[in-house]
Parts: C-alpha cells; structure tokens; sequence
C-alpha cells in the first residue's frame, strides 16, 4: 500500500511562514504529478497548488498565488509546500496527493493517492 506522509504542519502567526514537506517512498514519484489540497471543517477538500512529475509545469489555487510555492525533489520521492504571509483563513489540514495522470491539475478525482493530512494553524 503506498503512503504519503506529510510533515511540517504547526502552530504560526499571522504573517508567519511553513514549509510542508511529503514522502513517497513506496510511489513510483518521479513519474506522477503531485498536489496539496487543504481542507476546512465541514468543507469539502479544496485545491491548493500542484507540481507535474518534472517539475515543467505548476499551478495554484488564487489564494495560494504569490503566498506558496511548490517544488519537488524526485531523488527524495519528496514534494514541498513552502507557504508564505500566512492569514488565519490558511487555517485547515494540509493533505499531499499523488496524481494518477501524467499532468498536473486541480481536481480530486485525479489524485489517487493521499497522505493522512497535517494540521495548519494560524493564529496569534
């Protein structure tokens, strides 16, 4: 069974920065998109920012643009979120997804793997 593990998630301030790191050991990584999506209480899981397998092709939800950045390290098997000028609305469980298509998008239905989330908090 492949895992995703996500780590990097915490307490910070408003302004403050985070950077999410997710391991893919047991994923074929460097051939497969891979995304963040987040998610609210009581919301459905929401995109944020995705990564195609070389790294040629990103995109970002409105809210991420300019404030996160995503990046890979494919000798690693690893994806990063680097998040900047945090808001408290940024406020919800992080998750690393790993897509089951060749290109990079903002759908759920196109992730087929996924980590087990990690919690980000904003606040002061």
């Amino acid at each position: 069974q492949v895992q995703l593990v996500e780590s990097g998630g915490g307490l910070v301030q408003p302004g403050g920065s985070l950077r999410l790191s997710c391991a893919a050991p047991g994923l074929t990584f460097n051939r497969l998109p891979m995304g963040w999506f987040r998610q609210f209480p009581g919301k459905e899981r929401e995109f944020v920012a995705a990564i195609s397998w070389t790294g040629g092709n990103i995109i970002y939800a409105d809210p991420a643009k300019g404030r996160f950045s995503i990046s890979r390290d494919n000798a690693k098997n690893t994806v990063y979120l680097q998040m900047n000028s945090l808001k408290p609305d940024d406020t919800a469980v992080y998750y690393c997804a790993g897509g089951r298509f060749l290109a990079a998008t903002s759908r759920v239905s196109d992730y087929g793997y996924w980590g087990q989330g990690t919690q980000v908090t904003v606040s002061s």
